[in-house]
């Protein structure tokens, strides 16, 4: 009485159309389009709000390496100064500045060569002698030695004056 299943042997087959469709499903993604776009804003926003957060903590990083190098080099000119209260304010400094600035001024009018005017001449005939013999600047010497003896005399005037 049948302890034996009966087995039936029937080849299965299917058609091209649906083999056709079971690959386009395969090979398409899961997500369809709209939800794709949403997935893609989502990420995009937390990508934004992540770097908006990584650039506030560095920017409060070099706020705090900022603070740190002007209290280190606040207390360097401490030590520098020897007395705390001795390093000046940027008031005080601004008016060093301006008068290393006069004094640099003062320093460029005194090059200049107004004062001396035979120098200048001699300054002005060698320079002329050079552009005039371009091919044989040797023939410039008698220009270079006045110029020679205007510059020793200049100098001895100003040792004279230091004395």
């Amino acid at each position: 009485m049948g302890s034996a299943a009966s087995t039936v042997s029937t080849p299965v087959s299917f058609s091209p159309d649906l083999v056709d469709a079971l690959a386009d499903h395969a090979l398409a993604p899961e997500t369809p389009p709209e939800r794709q776009a949403e997935l893609d804003a989502h990420i995009r926003a937390r990508i934004q709000t992540e770097l908006h957060h990584l650039r506030a903590e560095e920017q409060a990083v070099r706020d705090q390496i900022h603070a740190a190098l002007e209290k280190e080099n606040l207390d360097r000119e401490h030590a520098m100064a020897g007395d705390p209260d001795a390093v000046k304010a940027a008031p005080a400094l601004l008016a060093d500045l301006e008068q290393v600035r006069v004094k640099v001024d003062r320093f460029h009018a005194r090059r200049d060569l107004a004062e001396y005017p035979a120098l200048r001449e001699h300054i002005e005939a060698v320079v002329a002698c050079y552009k005039n013999n371009p091919a044989a600047p040797l023939d410039c010497w008698q220009q270079v030695d006045k110029f020679k003896a205007s510059v020793a005399e200049m100098e001895q005037q100003h040792i004279k004056s230091l004395q």
